[in-house]
């Protein structure tokens, strides 16, 4: 079971941008894909994001043209550009990674858009 450890989290104005980061134990070369999930209070976990092994990615409708999810084969990480950040991006950001038997969560980090 890999462990995956988000970072990058924190308060940010509207408008602004955060840069979380996924940082998995092991090397992230067999996972089928990597994605970053989001949970907001009073509300279901959805999925922001997805990149899959061969770099394809594919992101909600929400965030489509403000973030951007890269993956560095190297160094083990997949990371979550936020840009133009509004108050409803508020939320438990979650680092998830999928093979085609499993399924692996980080613990989350709290992204907080107020003025």
């Amino acid at each position: 079971q890999v462990q995956l450890v988000e970072s990058g989290g924190g308060l940010v104005q509207p408008g602004g941008s955060l840069r979380l980061s996924c940082a998995a134990s092991g090397s992230i070369r067999s996972f089928a894909a990597m994605g970053w999930y989001r949970q907001a209070p009073g509300k279901q976990r959805e999925v922001v994001a997805v990149i899959t092994s061969g770099d394809f990615t594919n992101y909600a409708d929400s965030v489509k043209g403000r973030f951007t999810i890269s993956r560095d084969n190297a160094k083990n990480t997949v990371d979550l550009q936020m840009n133009s950040l509004k108050p409803e991006d508020t939320a438990v950001y979650y680092c998830n990674a999928r093979t085609s038997l499993t399924i692996d969560w980080g613990q989350g980090t709290q992204v907080t858009v107020s003025s």
